[in-house]
């Protein structure tokens, strides 16, 4: 290289994965504390959201994966982390956690929310949050999503958003506080949301 080549040093990243991205994206909008806080982690993966909740003061997370060794080794061997692989949210009931939850994140993909919501009633401390992610592409009809699984129509996001917040609301009694679209994409530049409700 010519001595006036210009060097960029590469930031480090924040968390284990850019999920953890979506996450700050909903924390900088909706402003919830995590200090002490109890949390569930449904759909952990790599554990971008966990690792955002111990680093914002998280005392405990239950991280909850279908998958198996998904989850970052640095987060699998923290005590603060109670790790759920092989475990199917849908199915959780109160034998699953010896502790209500103050706060819930899910980001789930191949499942509809309208699964996954109905068993945080039991797992979630009444006036608990929780932050959802809403992937049209994961609750629209097969005729609504498009060419690589993408929603393009604006109007298809909008049904779907207000589908689940009806759901959430009148069929589980959540109270639906707020909505932001989330700062990254999901897979093939599909929009997604971060829903906030109050159980």
């Amino acid at each position: 290289y010519p001595d006036t080549a210009e060097l960029f040093v590469k930031e480090k990243q924040k968390y284990v994965s850019r999920g953890g991205l979506k996450i700050e994206g909903a924390h900088k909008q909706f402003g919830f504390d995590l200090d002490g806080a109890i949390c569930l982690d449904i759909g952990s993966s790599t554990g971008g959201f966990t690792d955002f909740m111990l680093q914002h003061g998280a005392t405990k997370v239950y991280a909850v994966d279908c998958g198996t060794n998904q989850l970052h080794y640095r987060l699998r061997s923290d005590p603060r982390v109670v790790v759920m692989e092989n475990t199917n949210a849908r199915y959780l009931t109160e034998e699953d956690l010896p502790e209500k939850a103050d706060f819930c994140s899910i980001d789930t993909s191949f499942i509809s929310l309208k699964l996954i919501l109905p068993p945080l009633k039991q797992l979630i401390k009444p006036g608990g949050r929780i932050v959802s992610l809403i992937k049209p592409q994961f609750e629209a009809g097969k005729d609504q999503v498009g060419k690589g699984g993408v929603v393009r129509d604006p109007a298809i996001r909008e049904e779907v958003v207000e589908k689940i917040k009806q759901f959430g609301t009148r069929e589980l009694g959540f109270k639906w506080l707020e909505l932001c679209t989330s700062p990254i994409t999901g897979p093939a530049g599909n929009v997604e949301f971060l829903a906030y409700w109050e159980v």
